[in-house]
């Protein structure tokens, strides 16, 4: 009985003892991304996959999201340790812009890395007969989520073309696969999509109806300033469009939260650049990732552990 006792006492410490190994190792990642149809998510789910083999004991998870503003809000609140966000976004966070849908400025944001450019891209069905940003006007447009970055980079277009949503005959609020079923659905004229060149739902418009790629000039790309910067959308990169089209275009960021660890933000850096091909396969946009440029226009300060990989490499001194 008493040796009963004895192996039953060794045997719960020796589960409590192996129960604290996993428990203290366990790390939990939340991925947050965008809508399902946009860059952002592909790529969450591939550095989710990426994350789980690479960051001993992590369990990993993909959240789709309303994308830029909404991921910052929720890292402020803990509720994800890595988020994809637009670098205007982050600004606008940083100083706390209720407009932008930041009741508060958000001070908890580190940063991780500068990934590729977002191409502002405007584009209707041809039978709308739009073809210049003027032409919008009297004609319906999906903005984007409601205070999503894509909406926050529509806003900043209109002024500078100087023009307002009233100018329009119809706003909607959609993320991108709405946006362009109502447009396959001719219940809708154009959107304007903020994501890295060949996103999946304006390549799916353009294989089934006949596009025009509207053109964002340069000067009024220049009128905004930075981060903006103007850049050509290549021809060939829908169907259908045959000529480069002028456009802006913002960074995209990495960014996590003070309260991630430093050995768990290392790793997830140090992983995001060992394994590049990964990301490429998972969408092209993450053929733009360059670690010599993962510093450039970086918003909020680096998280530590950010800052001990670009030490390591010779990137920061």
């Amino acid at each position: 009985m008493r040796f009963t006792n004895y192996v039953a006492a060794g045997a719960m410490a020796l589960s409590i003892g192996l129960g604290a190994v996993p428990a203290k190792a366990q790390e939990f990642i939340n991925v947050l991304t965008g809508g399902t149809s946009g860059v952002y998510y592909p790529l969450g789910v591939a550095l989710s996959e990426i994350y789980g083999a690479g960051i001993q004991g992590a369990r990993t998870q993909v959240q789709a999201t309303k994308a830029s503003v909404e991921n910052l809000n929720l890292l402020q609140q803990g509720k994800g340790e890595i988020a994809f966000s637009l670098g205007d976004s982050v600004q606008e966070a940083v100083k706390g812009n209720k407009e932008a849908g930041f009741p508060a400025p958000l001070d908890k944001l580190r940063g991780i890395a500068a990934i590729y450019p977002n191409y502002i891209q405007v584009v209707a069905s041809q039978e709308s007969g739009i073809k210049s940003l003027a032409d919008l006007k009297g004609k319906s447009l999906s903005v984007g989520a409601p205070a999503s970055g894509t909406e926050l980079n529509a806003r900043a277009i209109f002024a500078a073309a100087g023009m307002k949503y009233e100018d329009l005959g119809k706003v909607e609020y959609l993320p991108f696969a709405e946006s362009v079923e109502l447009i396959k659905n001719r219940q809708l004229d154009a959107t304007l999509q903020s994501a890295g060149l060949g996103v999946a739902s304006i390549r799916d418009l353009a294989t089934s109806l006949p596009i025009n790629v509207v053109a964002v000039p340069k000067a009024d790309v220049d009128k905004i300033g930075a981060p903006y910067i103007s850049v050509v959308i290549p021809a060939g990169t829908y169907d259908g469009q045959a000529a480069d089209v002028e456009t802006a275009a913002v960074g995209n960021f990495l960014i996590t939260h003070d309260g991630v660890s430093e050995e768990t933000a290392y790793q997830m850096t140090k992983l995001l650049f060992e394994n590049l091909d990964k990301l490429s396969a998972a969408h092209a946009a993450a053929k733009a990732i360059d670690p010599a440029k993962a510093l450039d226009g970086m918003p909020v300060p680096l998280h530590p552990g950010a800052e001990r990989y670009y030490k390591e490499k010779g990137l920061l001194k």
